[in-house]
């Protein structure tokens, strides 16, 4: 074994991300995500904190991994089949709108002098964090109605928006916009194909069977299958010159969309993939992402702290005010909670790309961070009190407009 390899700082990692939910469901704070937590936890043990671990090679390639496993798994988050008709309208009208919002936003930013990339700080504005949006409709048993799922396609719509903005306009290797765009282009084509492929293969009775033999022995091939699925893209993703988080979420959408198994053959596959992601990896992530944090640049100076409030302020607009397309959808009520959800965002991975393409000062990408886990830690929060106290949920699926269910 290489000398220079240590697992001590990897265990304090593992260690941290198993203590963190046991701590938190021994508490009264119960409300705060553990994400949150994870985070902070990292950025007490870093070196920002008593500087007990820092940043080695199997930190990062299992935060790496975890980076792509919450990619892949927030793809599968997507319902693709729902994205169509008047729904789809209204989302890509919102999120138009949302990145409208964002330029305006990031040109303030940048002529304030807080940053050298306005239009690096819009793409990561007009995002959302797509896994923490559905949890809490489902908390407020609003996944089934009509301003639910319209809540879910527009951040759904959001979360590949600013990805594929991301990879279009921002490559590591330096690929002009127009480039980018095809070869994002052959990227979805090539997830296309593969998607048809899989879906024709899986209805081959013999290939049905021997899937269904080997799924849940030592084999266990569907899982095995999911993550060459995540690799191949990543690693086709990062050959293309795009970010690899982009190929991990079209993995999951790919995966979303074929899998869909209405015999329920293998009713246990997600949550399998659900517990290597987030028992295993994902944490891993979280914790490194605290790891890195520069809170010696936050505080360097009360400018560098002033970022932090003018960043949630630019979420809420950015994100929260284009709900106002779905007025007529619902009540006030329901708008401003949708709006707080829509609003809910951590933008650990843009912000880490922004700092290793030296797009963002690290009080910049600090700020945001910070503006970010506030966000997370209060808006849902705030909306699920929101959507609780409303009216019964309104017009299930069901009504909606015939252009929009499935054939």
């Amino acid at each position: 074994m290489n000398p220079e390899i240590s697992f001590v700082g990897l265990l304090v990692v593992a260690a941290t991300a198993f203590v963190v939910p046991i701590a938190l469901a021994l508490t009264p704070a119960r409300r705060i995500p553990a994400v949150v937590l994870l985070i902070l936890a990292g950025i007490l043990l870093g070196p920002s904190g008593i500087g007990l671990v820092v940043i080695d090679l199997p930190i990062q390639i299992m935060a790496l991994i975890g980076l792509a496993f919450l990619l892949f798994l927030a793809g599968m988050e997507i319902e693709v089949h729902e994205l169509r008709g008047r729904r789809l309208k209204l989302a890509l009208v919102a999120f138009a709108l949302s990145f409208v919002l964002a330029i305006a936003a990031g040109a303030a930013v940048g002529a304030a002098g807080l940053t050298g990339s306005p239009l690096l700080v819009a793409v990561i504005l007009v995002g959302t964090s797509l896994g923490i949006v559905i949890p809490i409709l489902k908390d407020a048993r609003e996944t089934e109605s009509s301003f639910g799922q319209l809540i879910i396609a527009s951040a759904s719509v959001a979360d590949f928006g600013a990805i594929v903005l991301l990879s279009v306009l921002f490559t590591r290797n330096g690929t002009d916009p127009a480039s980018a765009v095809l070869l994002v282009g052959l990227l979805v084509g090539l997830a296309a194909a593969l998607a048809l492929a899989v879906a024709r293969t899986e209805r081959t009775g013999a290939l049905t069977d021997v899937l269904a033999r080997l799924q849940d022995t030592t084999a266990q091939i569907r899982v095995r299958g999911a993550f060459a699925l995540l690799i191949g893209f990543a690693a086709l993703a990062e050959t293309l010159g795009l970010e690899v988080i982009l190929g991990a979420f079209i993995a999951g959408a790919i995966l979303r969309l074929v899998d869909t198994d209405s015999e329920m053959t293998h009713p246990q596959f997600r949550s399998k993939l659900e517990a290597i992601g987030y028992g295993v990896f994902v944490p891993v992530f979280f914790v490194a992402t605290g790891l890195r944090f520069d809170l010696s640049a936050l505080l360097a100076s009360p400018g560098a702290l002033a970022q932090v409030p003018i960043f949630i302020v630019a979420l809420l607009v950015v994100r929260g005010l284009p709900t106002i397309v779905f007025r007529g959808q619902a009540d006030g009520r329901r708008l401003i909670g949708g709006g707080l959800l829509q609003a809910t965002l951590l933008p650990i991975a843009p912000t880490q790309i922004g700092l290793e393409l030296g797009l963002l000062s690290p009080a910049t990408g600090a700020a945001l961070v910070v503006a970010g886990l506030i966000a997370v830690l209060v808006f849902p929060t705030v909306a699920l009190a929101l959507l609780r106290q409303a009216p019964a949920a309104d017009q299930p699926m069901s009504s909606l407009s015939s252009m929009e269910r499935p054939a």
